[in-house]
């Protein structure tokens, strides 16, 4: 690997976490109904604005140990984790990835619904509309430099074949049982997935989700935890962190 290869695999990383700051404050405003484009960056608990020493992504939640260096109070795990992920996302996507620049848009869209769904069993409509048009866009792209329509059609397959197998499994299981078993994020998501995947990929998607849960599943259960039927487990998380690395994967085939 190049010196100039490397290059490029820190300064994605750099700006991975960048936008990983960026979407940890997503990630604790929108549930709340605040705007993550307006207003300054602020301790969420005391409210004092953050110095641009404190906005350093990764390095100032380490610095300050997790906490805020005007009140004392816990910044939390899960900013850094956001932008850990999101600059891990650039890295992988710059060194691996046939389109590195769409592998980091789909990675960090699906990062921080992952993260929403795992923190607050929620996935906001708009970004699965957003993660929906961003394949669209991406599709019609490959589809117009290759001047091969079929690549936009195989898209819009899989984004009407991801929504409609989780529709009508979740359909299904409440008429068989009474309740329901999906929430009504996840279909949605699936097609948006599919968008991007094209149905073969969704195959894949549920597969890798449905050992993803068995593994959570199986580790709560080693943690003394019970699993019941109706044990609520965000499989939004499950289907976006298994979606990325096939999208990686299908770049070479």
């Amino acid at each position: 690997m190049g010196a100039d290869v490397v290059l490029l695999i820190v300064a994605a990383a750099v700006l991975g976490a960048i936008i990983g700051s960026f979407l940890g404050a997503a990630l604790e405003r929108l549930p709340e109904g605040r705007s993550v484009l307006t207003g300054r960056s602020a301790c969420d608990s005391c409210g004092k604005a953050l110095t641009p020493v404190e906005l350093v992504p990764v390095l100032s939640w380490l610095v300050q140990r997790g906490v805020c260096r005007s009140c004392g109070a816990a910044i939390g795990w899960w900013q850094l984790g956001a932008e850990v992920g999101a600059a891990l996302i650039a890295a992988l996507a710059m060194a691996l990835s046939v389109f590195p620049l769409a592998a980091m848009v789909l990675g960090w869209q699906l990062l921080l619904l992952a993260l929403l769904d795992a923190r607050h069993m929620w996935l906001p409509r708009p970004l699965t509309l957003l993660l929906a048009a961003s394949g669209a866009l991406f599709m019609t792209l490959w589809a117009m430099q290759g001047r091969e329509p079929m690549i936009l059609v195989e898209a819009l397959i899989g984004g009407a074949f991801g929504f409609a197998t989780l529709w009508l499994l979740g359909q299904g299981y409440e008429r068989l049982r009474g309740r329901e078993g999906l929430g009504g994020g996840d279909p949605p998501l699936l097609g948006a997935i599919g968008l991007w995947l094209g149905p073969l990929g969704v195959i894949h998607t549920l597969l890798v989700a449905s050992l993803g849960g068995l593994a959570v599943a199986g580790v709560l259960h080693l943690r003394g935890r019970r699993i019941e039927a109706d044990t609520a487990l965000p499989l939004g998380t499950l289907l976006a962190a298994a979606a990325w690395p096939i999208f990686v994967w299908q770049g070479w085939f």
